[in-house]
């Protein structure tokens, strides 16, 4: 798909519930993720919670990857596979969802804080989600991508830390990556238009040292080169006139997270 594919308002609404049931998948997430379980257990909690809503895991055999979730402990930026490995106390953890339903795609990342966080990965925590607050505010009728781009780097950067750029957030539904690519960096009025119809998934990827990153040889791993912490939090968007619709939401993630603690 080379060309940028405009949704009718139909089409919107369901990508809506696509993306809805994505939130849902990382609050049944929210409700469990502790220090002492596998990434794993993760992984088929998720599976089974999309298969029962009469889904299918959009990330299942994608190009190959095996699992249903992306989990990324710590200086993994993003497309970790779950597995073995026994989470800590301390660590942050990255997970990203994705879901057909209706032959729609959703798609949103959030990242989890396990019990306490050094001050370092509280501060990028906050500034990444921030960046997609920044971000979602420029994804509206008549701006461009690269207004979106400028917005999440000027604030990571401004914030002493790094903008990934070798991955970028996409066009989304009736694939799970369509066009437009949209970057976390860019500049001001650079890039296609802003316009009704487009639905797009805005993800910044931030690492708390330099913004390079290593990809290691199992095809999917991306760590940050330095091995520092990496956020990384996305939500489904649909551009309309005025303010930006978005069609995930982590409020039901952040309630269970906050009866938690």
């Amino acid at each position: 798909m080379s060309k940028i594919y405009y949704k009718s308002l139909e089409e919107i609404e369901l990508i809506r519930e696509s993306s809805m049931l994505v939130s849902k998948t990382l609050a049944e997430v929210a409700k469990v993720i502790k220090a002492g379980m596998t990434t794993i257990q993760l992984d088929k909690l998720a599976y089974e919670f999309i298969s029962d809503h009469g889904a299918i895991p959009a990330f299942l055999n994608y190009n190959g990857f095996p699992n249903s979730l992306c989990i990324s402990p710590n200086e993994q930026v993003v497309h970790g596979f779950p597995s073995k490995y026994v989470i800590q106390e301390g660590d942050l953890i990255s997970v990203d969802c994705g879901v057909i339903k209706n032959n729609y795609f959703g798609d949103s990342a959030y990242s989890f804080s396990i019990g306490e966080i050094d001050a370092e990965k509280q501060k990028l925590v906050e500034v990444t989600k921030r960046c997609l607050e920044l971000g979602i505010e420029k994804a509206v009728v008549g701006m461009r991508i690269g207004d979106i781009g400028f917005a999440v780097q000027q604030y990571a950067e401004a914030n002493g830390f790094g903008v990934v750029r070798e991955l970028v957030g996409h066009g989304v539904g009736v694939k799970l990556h369509e066009k437009p690519e949209v970057p976390n960096y860019g500049k001001r009025g650079a890039g296609p238009k802003l316009e009704e119809g487009m639905v797009i998934a805005i993800e910044p990827m931030i690492n708390a040292g330099v913004a390079g990153v290593k990809f290691h040889n199992d095809g999917w791993t991306v760590t940050s080169k330095d091995n520092k912490p990496s956020a990384h939090f996305e939500h489904t968007v649909a551009i309309k006139k005025g303010k930006a619709d978005v069609l995930s939401t982590f409020s039901i993630i952040e309630e269970i997270l906050q009866q938690k603690k």
